[in-house]
């Protein structure tokens, strides 16, 4: 990158396997349940989703919850995509004031940080903005996140933008992780996330394929 280029511009400004870490924060029952930004489900589809695609490239992943005896453990289908790693449980609202996960991701050596919480406005907004402060590059998913209001979903993604946040969605960085149908290692991977995550593009994924298997009519 030249000297006069932006850290979030360039090839190098995109996402790779190997630069980034994922954090996902308090996908808890007590947060669902004040979740009024987005439908539920569609929270639990993206989070479940953005997770198998960390998953599947070998992104490290952190999962973490705060008060967890009382605010519910994390999310079973979330929790079933990492079922050996045990949620590192909070007593800090802010997830980067507890030193282990700063600890965790320094060992990483990463400096690309993808977040996604609940809520937004403050489970999101808070690590992210001291993250960016420390000089991590912030990453948030937006559409595996959400807040008790949508104004309040929205305020906080502008408020993280304006300190130097980028705004992504997961399959944003599922495709950013492919990059090239040529990994075809991986392409069996991305096109049972199509299926089960992406709605209309899997059905229409699933109907393409029983069409090309489908006999010509003599």
């Amino acid at each position: 990158m030249s000297p006069s280029a932006s850290p979030k511009t360039g090839l190098d400004a995109l996402l790779t396997p190997d630069n980034c870490v994922l954090l996902l924060i308090d996908h808890q029952p007590f947060q669902f349940a004040g979740l009024r930004s987005h439908d539920t489900q569609t929270i639990i589809n993206n989070v479940v989703g953005l997770a198998k695609a960390a998953k599947l490239f070998g992104v490290p992943t952190l999962l973490t919850t705060v008060l967890e005896e009382r605010g519910g453990y994390l999310l079973k289908p979330l929790q079933d995509v990492f079922p050996e790693q045990k949620p590192l449980n909070r007593t800090f609202i802010n997830t980067w004031q507890d030193s282990r996960a700063v600890d965790w991701v320094k060992k990483t050596g990463k400096k690309k940080i993808v977040m996604a919480a609940l809520w937004t406005e403050i489970c999101l907004a808070m690590p992210a903005i001291q993250a960016l402060g420390e000089g991590y590059e912030v990453y948030i998913v937006t559409d595996a996140s959400g807040g008790v209001s949508l104004e309040a979903h929205e305020m906080a993604i502008q408020r993280m933008v304006q300190a130097g946040a980028v705004p992504i969605t997961w399959t944003v960085l599922a495709s950013e992780l492919q990059r090239d149908w040529a990994r075809t290692a991986t392409v069996p991977g991305i096109s049972q996330l199509l299926v089960e995550h992406m709605g209309v593009v899997g059905t229409s994924y699933t109907w393409e394929q029983q069409l090309l298997d489908t006999p010509p009519q003599r």
